[in-house]
């Protein structure tokens, strides 16, 4: 009896993560032709599944170099009821997180920017793109966009970890309220994959926030992007 393409994907899923549990960490994997060959699979099929690994945290491709097993050993878990930086929820738990790449530019809002943060004509907003590193990989893609005289490139010179959050908090200007907050699942851009690690159209964990001041002025408008693997969202609610 032939077996359905769901089952050969099913089948190919499960000896995938037989092979992976097998090995430690830091430890590579037979290179695509090898295991393709060994799982009765194309590359291409084989390439495919391992993607849903990789997402997960469980396996991390280095170009050049081969597949590699890079499992998290703890969950980064947080509820949703209380807007925290992945730093402070870090911290909390004992987890190491640390900034990877960042960057921080003036530039023109795009016209949805200019709506939502309430900007006239001609005024600027700060661009802050920056990895999250955990367990020395890529876990975390966060954007935030913000006007101009609320913060700008001279106020993360100073000891940046990654979080606006964190310094709008400290500083205490202005006063914050509430953030409003879309979550959905998408498939990675090419900017957001490059800087995770993985492929274009791989599907991630995304949150769109507004934060808004206590005079209902949204003034960070933001987009993080999560592997999988290494968070655990929860949300705690009464029964009605």
């Amino acid at each position: 009896m032939n077996m359905s393409n769901h089952q050969k994907s099913r089948i190919l899923h499960e000896n995938l993560e037989i092979l992976i549990s097998t090995k430690e960490t830091g430890d590579r994997l037979p290179s695509e032709p090898i295991l393709a060959k060994e799982m009765g699979v194309s590359r291409a099929t084989l390439r495919e599944a391992m993607r849903t690994f990789e997402i997960q945290g469980m396996i991390r491709r280095k170009q050049g170099s081969g597949t590699y097993v890079t499992r998290p050993t703890q969950k980064l878990q947080s509820g949703l009821e209380v807007l925290e930086s992945i730093q402070t929820v870090a911290n909390r738990l004992g987890l190491q997180v640390r900034l990877g790449k960042w960057r921080a530019i003036r530039r023109p809002p795009q016209d949805d920017e200019r709506l939502t943060l309430g900007l006239e004509p001609g005024e600027s907003v700060l661009d802050v793109r920056r990895v999250i590193i955990a367990e020395d990989r890529p876990a975390a893609f966060l954007i935030d966009v913000l006007p101009l005289d609320v913060l700008t490139p001279e106020d993360l010179e100073d000891g940046f970890t990654g979080s606006i959050l964190d310094i709008l908090l400290l500083r205490g200007t202005p006063s914050l309220h509430v953030s409003r907050t879309d979550i959905n699942a998408v498939t990675a851009s090419e900017e957001v994959a490059r800087s995770l690690g993985i492929q274009r159209g791989d599907p991630l964990l995304c949150f769109y926030a507004d934060l808004y001041t206590t005079s209902g002025e949204i003034v960070d408008h933001s987009y993080s992007y999560f592997l999988p693997g290494y968070f655990d969202f929860h949300v705690v609610r009464q029964v009605g």
